[in-house]
């Protein structure tokens, strides 16, 4: 019964379904042009030099906004230095112990004791990323006590990590140079 409704429905609809003249299209465009508070074109100067001038205003914004974060106080990155005078003393002490010891190790760097090396260079790249997030948690915590004894404790990871490295590698090394090899029984 509902069918024959809509069938009915659709019977009595007149559809346009007549396509429209063929100088259809030509009389809307040129009303189109015709039409009143329509722009004319410019000259041909400023169609060129205006999609430079965006460029160059885009470049310009974008170099004081970054000029603008670098600079603001608020945005500096917060490190262990940063929290108090003894903490930047316990900072540069930390730094110079390890680069120290990497030095050393460096020096006593041998085919034999390459692989150790790298080891342990691969596991202070990890202990540093650690490091880098700590940073960030402490400019997010406001210099939060239990955040800065983990930046210390990272620290003396990290000097732990290089003196048992380097016992290994003397080990290494004297293992290497010693005569038991050579002794007569």
């Amino acid at each position: 019964m509902k069918t024959d409704n809509l069938k009915d429905l659709f019977d009595q609809l007149d559809f346009d379904v007549a396509e429209p003249p063929v100088q259809h299209e030509e009389r809307f465009r040129e009303k189109l042009r015709n039409q009143p508070g329509r722009k004319t074109k410019r000259s041909g100067v400023i169609t060129l030099w205006l999609p430079v001038m965006a460029v160059a205003a885009s470049l310009f914004m974008a170099f004081l906004l970054f000029q603008g974060v670098l600079n603001d106080p608020f945005s500096q990155r917060t490190e262990l230095a940063n929290v108090s005078p003894e903490m930047k003393e316990t900072q540069n002490f930390y730094a110079s112990v390890i680069k120290n010891e990497l030095e050393n190790l460096e020096a006593q760097k041998t085919p034999e004791t390459e692989a150790v090396i790298a080891d342990a260079l691969n596991q202070l790249e990890i202990l540093e990323k650690d490091y880098e997030k700590l940073k960030k948690d402490l400019q997010k915590s406001g210099q939060d006590k239990r955040v800065i004894y983990a930046m210390i404790s990272n620290f003396q990871q990290r000097i732990d990590l290089l003196n048992t490295v380097l016992e290994k590698v003397e080990t290494i090394n004297t293992l290497k140079n010693s005569p038991h090899e050579n002794s007569i029984i």
